[in-house]
């Protein structure tokens, strides 16, 4: 077998295909998360706790030059060490908003997945059947 349909018949498997179409849609959903998070939800939180931008909340670890904006991306792009913590803090709910919406997906798809009753068990082939009569109608005797 050649490597080329040897890698064909792996690739046309139904879980690697499934797997990839897994990483796609998830791919694609995790940008849409990342969307909601940023562009709905943190801008929210942040307007109720008192107009905070939670991408700016950091710390710098170092003294910060006088030339350099007081922004997160200006002192990361002047090469000042920051605690950026605003930027921990969205980046996990959007990993919580996730995990939470996966959860429901693998309970919902568990849910619909029924357990097949068990099958009967096989029947007992002829000479079996026959044997058995013969050894009951000898005990009888």
């Amino acid at each position: 077998m050649s490597f080329t349909s040897e890698f064909r018949e792996f690739a046309m498997k139904g879980s690697v295909v499934d797997l990839a179409v897994g990483v796609i849609i998830g791919g694609a959903f995790g940008k849409i998360v990342d969307s909601a998070v940023n562009d709905l939800i943190m801008p929210v939180i942040g307007r109720i706790i008192g107009n905070v931008d939670f991408t700016n909340l950091y710390v710098p670890l170092a003294e910060v030059p006088d030339n350099v904006p007081n922004t997160l991306a200006g002192l990361k792009a002047a090469g000042v060490p920051v605690f950026a913590y605003g930027n921990f803090i969205t980046v996990l709910l959007n990993f919580i908003i996730l995990a939470f919406v996966i959860f429901m997906m693998v309970k919902q798809i568990n849910r619909l997945k029924r357990e097949a009753p068990p099958a009967p068990p096989p029947a007992p082939a002829e000479d079996v059947v026959l044997l058995r009569e013969i050894r009951d109608s000898l005990r009888r005797t």
